[in-house]
């Protein structure tokens, strides 16, 4: 068994999205890990619970911290860390809310969190590693704020790294679901060319059957645990609107094609089709379909009326398993947090473990010169597998 020789620290770490990929790659440790436990601006610390959740899966708890508010000289005491220990890979993901484009607020206000993507190159110069990776919404590189992140590549390059930044379509690396995503790694120089999913893929594409929610569905639950259960609807109006809907792909305007569903649309349904605005108004109380990659899962994913959530035949939610799965987590991780409405935001807010895995053996590459099988970069317990590889011509 290979022991690990890498250490990795987290920032901003969730419930464990990005450290789980390297926590499950033999080369690297997870040393230490920061989050403040935030649900919403306005809740307190510790309500997100979501340092529990990654406790259970990486044995290790993470410092109720708020980064915010840390100088970057302080750091490495806040996190237990002595002064001359070695830090390779520093994971850094500040929240991506205040880009989202799914906030329409910003599109105008430059919300304050945002300055924490250029807060992460001084955290960076705290800890020294050889390697930094940022996972965040697209519009950290694309929107109306690019700032902050021209600051955090300023500040990078003035430490002696080269870095490296691009939005990709993570359905291109094998998830089951449409999610841009900003992927920035930034490498000290003298350690080597930087090496990105893009050339974990070079020469190869994923099957689309193994990007549909049908195949990532195709597992057995894990009985008696919460994360099994089916969300039931408390309102007979709802039961009763999620009925109506069709299957397999269907959305409430299809409600509006009926007198009865016409009669189980709600005030704000009816209010856009007056209006004329449907927009991507659609894909609240939608079903996902068997044949095509699951919507974009956000953090509110715990109710249907927030986006296409529902299961494509059943007149339900799709539990948290179901939708862990979509956003490629592995079977056997474990849910905390108590609430399901927190685990289900656990889910929307992390880097999917699929993802994060890959990035690890990026890492590896990087630090050792050593280039990985593609196969062997797939997280055991997701959908994905070594068959699912398409046009390898390399």
């Amino acid at each position: 068994m290979i022991q690990p020789v890498f250490t990795a620290v987290d920032l901003f770490s969730g419930c464990g999205g990005m450290s789980y990929g390297f926590h499950k790659h033999p080369a690297f440790t997870i040393r230490a890990a920061a989050d403040a436990e935030l649900g919403k601006p306005s809740s307190p610390a510790g309500s997100l619970k979501c340092n529990s959740t990654y406790e259970l899966n990486m044995g290790i708890t993470p410092k109720r911290i708020n980064l915010a508010s840390v100088a970057p000289e302080n750091l490495r005491a806040e996190l237990g860390l002595s002064r001359s220990e070695k830090i390779d890979v520093l994971l850094c993901c500040p929240p991506c809310t205040g880009f989202s484009r799914a906030n329409p607020e910003n599109h105008m206000a430059n919300d304050h969190r945002n300055s924490l993507v250029a807060k992460a190159a001084l955290f960076a110069g705290a800890l020294s590693p050889d390697i930094v990776m940022m996972e965040n919404a697209r519009e950290v590189l694309t929107g109306n704020f690019p700032e902050h992140f021209a600051a955090f590549r300023s500040q990078m390059k003035l430490l002696g790294y080269e870095v490296e930044a691009n939005v990709h379509r993570l359905d291109r690396f094998g998830l089951p679901q449409i999610r841009e995503r900003s992927l920035v790694i930034a490498v000290k120089k003298g350690i080597g060319k930087i090496r990105s999913l893009s050339d974990l893929w070079e020469g190869a594409t994923i099957s689309p059957d193994a990007l549909t929610v049908r195949n990532a569905l195709d597992f057995k639950a894990r009985r008696g645990d919460a994360a099994d259960r089916n969300p039931t609807f408390s309102s007979p109006a709802l039961k009763a609107r999620m009925a109506a809907i069709p299957k397999d792909g269907g959305s409430w305007i299809d409600l509006t094609r009926t007198a009865r569903g016409k009669k189980l649309m709600t005030p704000a349904m009816q209010k856009i089709v007056d209006a004329g605005k449907i927009g991507s108004h659609p894909d609240v109380y939608g079903r996902m379909a068997w044949s095509r990659p699951a919507p974009t899962i956000k953090r509110e994913c715990a109710h249907v009326g927030n986006g296409r959530y529902a299961h494509p035949e059943e007149d339900r939610l799709l539990t948290v398993r179901e939708m862990a799965r979509l956003q490629g987590f592995p079977l056997e991780f474990r849910f905390g947090g108590n609430a399901l409405s927190n685990q289900y935001r656990h889910i929307g807010d992390a880097v999917p473990p699929l993802i994060s895995h890959q990035l690890a053996h990026a890492a590896h590459w990087m630090l050792t010169g050593q280039r990985p099988e593609l196969k062997d970069t797939f997280l055991e317990g997701t959908h994905l597998k070594s068959r699912d590889i398409e046009h390898c011509l390399v």
